[in-house]
């Protein structure tokens, strides 16, 4: 039976609108599990293996499997269940239609690419297709803020020749990205009235002298580690705040900044060369000090950072999605990078699993009061994951 006889575009987009109904911000007692439950009992009705996997504080993870003969490939299909808040999103849980798009939080990060992964399985279950290999989804928890449900999957084993995770990509295919971590500088001054500064240390002018050096010395070698995909790492200083008002010396200045680094660059180093530079300027000057820390949203679980992915590029998974959309979606994909961060980090360079970003839908809409997702684009993503898992598990 053909894959296109035993889904349709409509049934999908009912599924995407059930999902953005069930709220799953962190303000939400329980967070996503209502969203994983619901998941949960659609593959239970399908007839699909599944299960739920506790990770944190009544949070769980979804997994389900459908297995193949056993001599074949596993493909990883996977994806977070988790939403930012609505923020200023008007009516943000109920799903409309305009101009051939659905709009609503979390319809393309990423609640609109789970429901094609989900009926991607669906379709090869309804199908009756035999595979040699498994096809794993998993649907987990907290991407947006500490990855606990990607870090629970590798710690608990998760193996898989491949994944894809679905983050959006306007069908492109991302085989790459950049490492992240917020840091933030405390600088240490000593507060007088401003009628006696030289008896005050200012730490806003340390912050200054701080961010001289940083231009001066780190700025030209962060411009320098290129690679062939991405370009460049970068740095940006994101915010300042210090002081208290004109004529009071300031006694304490933070400074936070965004560390991106590309697939090579050891994370270790990077704090390093931040630290190095503190060190530098407490020998020059007896009154700097200030301490380097990692920004609280961005501390994850401790032997865990946000690390850079990167697939060989000559993986065979890359070709396979490569044909098949050209195939089913008539485009043929570039081979680029996510310019995010994601949680293929995680699978790639902790999971050790060859994983690549791919889904329907514009990541630039993503966060924002107008998220959306093309309509055309859903089934056409549902047949494409169906059949790369068939080429791939075969």
């Amino acid at each position: 039976m053909s894959l296109k006889n035993v889904v349709n575009k409509e049934e999908i987009v009912n599924f995407i609108s059930d999902l953005v109904k069930i709220p799953s911000y962190n303000q939400i007692k329980g967070q996503e599990t209502e969203v994983a439950k619901y998941i949960h009992n659609t593959f239970i009705n399908e007839g699909i293996d599944s299960k739920l996997t506790h990770v944190a504080d009544g949070r769980c993870n979804v997994i389900a499997k459908i297995e193949g003969r056993g001599n074949g490939k596993t493909l990883l299909l996977t994806g977070h269940m988790d939403t930012v808040p609505p923020y200023d999103m008007e009516n943000p849980f109920k799903v409309r239609r305009e101009d051939n798009k659905l709009i609503g939080r979390g319809v393309v990060d990423m609640k609109g690419p789970l429901a094609c992964m989900i009926y991607s399985m669906i379709a090869i279950k309804r199908a009756d297709v035999k595979l040699n290999g498994d096809i794993i989804f998993a649907g987990v928890i907290d991407e947006e803020e500490k990855s606990l449900g990607t870090i629970d999957l590798i710690e608990k084993g998760i193996k898989a020749d491949a994944a894809i995770v679905g983050e959006p990509t306007n069908f492109d295919i991302c085989v790459t990205h950049r490492g992240l971590e917020w840091f933030e500088f405390h600088f240490h001054g000593k507060t007088v009235h401003g009628g006696k500064q030289s008896e005050g240390i200012n730490a806003i002018l340390k912050s200054s002298n701080f961010i001289q050096k940083i231009e001066e010395e780190l700025v030209p070698k962060i411009k320098e580690e290129i690679h062939p995909i991405i370009g460049s790492s970068s740095m940006n200083y994101g915010n300042i705040k210090g002081g208290t008002q004109p004529s009071t010396v300031a006694g304490e200045c933070i400074l936070k900044i965004d560390r991106r680094w590309v697939p090579g660059i050891k994370y270790e180093d990077i704090v390093k060369e931040y630290q190095n530079i503190i060190n530098e300027l407490e020998n020059e000057d007896e009154e700097f000090k200030c301490t380097l820390k990692v920004m609280d949203e961005s501390v994850m679980k401790e032997g865990y950072v946000h690390e850079a992915m990167e697939i060989d590029i000559n993986h065979s998974i890359i070709n396979i999605v490569k044909n098949k959309t050209k195939e089913i979606h008539n485009k043929t994909p570039n081979i680029t990078y996510f310019p995010a961060w994601s949680d293929g980090g995680l699978l790639s360079s902790y999971g050790k699993i060859p994983t690549i970003v791919f889904a329907p839908g514009k990541l630039e809409t993503a966060h924002s009061k107008n998220e959306q997702l093309e309509i055309d684009q859903i089934l056409p993503a549902t047949l494409i994951y169906s059949m790369i898992a068939i080429e791939f598990c075969k």
